[in-house]
């Protein structure tokens, strides 16, 4: 049983068990400084209060819940962190007050409040244009992410706009130029950067990270440059005369730059080559630019205390991921992996990668590895292992079997002689068990939906049945097949697509959720901006764009739970998820311990803060 511990645990920065079941620390790893990030949900009953318990709080830290001074609750919340408090109007105004070895603390900030069940932050689109062939585009709100971006322990957003006419790889035509804003809760723009006509507008173009990575308290922001990039000071990378599209809209030819972006001005602060290259385009797979230009980006902590940088190039053929840490102001190469180096090439990890990628500590010794479709990377840069069962549209890693030591792996295939879904232990590729072949298989997905069986179950396109965690049927498959939300009160997770979320049932599913105005994200994959645990206790937010583009708007849920986790921001495998969410074809996020129902205790992380 310690044993099991360990190798599932160590590897977020959790507490483990040593040999003989006794709790002790891994090592420490780095997280934000974070608020409570009180938030109060207005419902037809009264309001729903709840704040985070942090990473850095006591195990038996306790609170008291204030309106307007006055202290609410009658006895200390234990059990969870939220609280009820009936028959208050949409307006009160609460604060949260931890109580460590009797003493109650200060006052925590004042509730986010969601007075109508969502919270408007106010944004503004950028000016559309025209592009050389005369065509008109406007813009639209994309993917997002979050970071704490000026330092002061609230979670900031950070919103790409995409332009109208964006373009996947595989079509022509030139598109506008991609937008990014920093923005606060309270619609505050800190800064937007334009990434010029040289960075074409796309889901496998731009791929941006948010993360503290040198430590200081503030999130930067990382993204692939080129000439013609303004940063949010008004700055332009490289020339701002140079036009290196082509006449079918690609950009084939010009530097390409690594830019690490000051998350609180937007001010450029280096640039590198973008590594690996683009060289020849056709030694990519295609000769018109459709392979070369598949970007994908994470992080991870690769050392096992700080976070590093990835960002990748190629999937279909040649596989590039380089690791870049961020010290005092400077990129340094960590290392890079190269599918056709020496030491890798004819192993079989090229043509493995997805459309996007995963983080974990697949192997339990406590440093990440990066999860690359079919094949993964070790934190070292070294090929870990390769199913060799090519590429794939989606895949999830998580604690999905808990009855089984470590970490498994749930994957879809596109190449119809592959089988079409398959689970593996994360930290051997060893397959545990697969679905018939036959298919592209462009949807799957593994997440605890079903009380009714134990561990996470699993789904996809092509199956016909939903799958236990070892793979047996199990009846109805749900409803959707994308994205999910801890959204009610039990540790079962909701189904989320589109612009709603649903509760699983053998029978049919029940809508808990409609977003009012709202519109999902890039076309049939029907994604949000970002869903996650980025407010309140352990549940998960949703947040749309609103239909006129002038808004994201914040779900958060407003249901009571009894169920006790520290907030999943302190989870660094669930942390660097949400920063990698918006790579490609998004994915939803994973904790690295089980959640769901019969969980264990949820294991208290080993973190410090700048």
């Amino acid at each position: 049983m310690a044993t099991v511990a360990v190798a599932a645990l160590t590897g977020a920065g959790l507490t483990t068990l040593n040999g003989a079941g006794v709790a002790e620390a891994a090592t420490a790893r780095q997280v934000e400084k974070l608020n409570r990030g009180v938030v109060s949900v207005h419902t037809a009953g009264g309001n729903l209060v709840s704040w985070r318990w942090l990473g850095t709080d006591p195990h038996d830290v306790s609170f008291n819940v204030y309106r307007a001074g006055t202290k609410v609750n009658s006895t200390p919340v234990t059990g969870s962190t939220n609280y009820f408090h009936s028959g208050a109007p949409e307006q009160a105004d609460y604060t949260v007050r931890a109580i460590v070895n009797g003493v109650e603390q200060a006052d925590s900030e004042h509730a986010v409040q969601f007075r109508t069940g969502y919270r408007d932050v106010p944004i503004s689109p950028p000016a559309g244009g025209r592009t050389p062939d005369g065509v008109a585009y406007t813009y639209e709100a994309n993917d997002a992410s979050v970071g704490d971006l000026d330092g002061d322990g609230a979670l900031d957003i950070v919103l790409k706009w995409q332009p109208t006419n964006a373009k996947d790889n595989s079509q022509s035509g030139y598109t506008g130029n991609t937008i990014v804003d920093g923005v606060k809760l309270d619609g505050t723009r800190l800064w937007r950067i334009d990434l010029g006509r040289n960075i074409r507008s796309g889901a496998h173009y731009t791929q941006f990270q948010v993360y503290d990575y040198d430590g200081d308290g503030k999130a930067e922001v990382a993204m692939k440059t080129a000439d013609g990039t303004r940063d949010g000071t008004g700055a332009v990378i490289g020339s701002s005369s140079a036009d290196h599209r082509n006449s079918s809209g690609y950009i084939l030819t010009g530097p390409e730059y690594l830019t690490m972006f000051n998350g609180q001005t937007g001010k450029a602060m280096q640039s590198v080559g973008y590594v690996p290259a683009r060289g020849t385009v056709s030694s990519w797979g295609d000769s018109y630019g459709n392979r070369v230009d598949r970007f994908l980006a994470g992080t991870a902590y690769l050392d096992g205390s700080r976070p590093s940088l990835i960002m990748a190039r190629g999937y279909y053929t040649r596989t590039v991921i380089a690791a870049w840490d961020w010290r005092g102001g400077q990129f340094t190469r960590r290392w890079t992996f190269d599918t056709n180096s020496s030491t890798n090439s004819g192993k079989g990890y090229d043509g493995q990668g997805n459309h996007s990628l995963s983080v974990a500590d697949v192997d339990g010794d406590g440093r990440d590895e990066i999860v690359y479709g079919a094949m993964t990377v070790d934190d070292n840069g070294a090929g870990l292992w390769t199913t060799r069962l090519g590429h794939g549209d989606a895949g999830h890693v998580g604690d999905l079997n808990p009855s089984r030591a470590g970490l498994e792996y749930f994957k879809v295939s596109e190449d119809s002689s592959k089988p079409g879904s398959w689970m593996a232990d994360a930290r051997t590729g060893q397959i545990l068990w697969q679905t018939a072949s036959g298919a592209d298989n462009g949807r799957g997905v593994a997440a605890d939906i079903h009380a009714g069986s134990p561990g996470a179950e699993a789904w996809s396109a092509s199956d016909t049945t939903l799958r236990s965690s070892t793979g047996g049927s199990l009846g109805r498959e749900p409803s959707s097949i994308n994205f999910l939300s801890w959204w009610d009160g039990d540790p079962v997770r909701e189904l989320l697509d589109g612009t709603r979320i649903d509760k699983y049932g053998t029978s049919g599913d029940t809508r808990l959720l409609t977003g009012a105005s709202v519109h999902s994200n890039n076309g049939s994959k029907a994604t949000p901006s970002l869903s996650g645990d980025i407010l309140g206790d352990w549940r998960e937010e949703v947040i749309w764009p609103t239909s006129n583009n002038t808004a994201l708007r914040i779900y958060s849920t407003p249901y009571e739970t009894s169920t006790k986790i520290t907030t999943l921001l302190h989870d660094t495998m669930y942390r660097v998820a949400l920063s990698w969410q918006n790579t490609a074809y998004n994915q939803p996020p994973h904790p690295s311990f089980f959640i769901g129902n019969g969980m264990a205790t949820a294991p208290r992380p080993t973190v410090f803060t700048p």
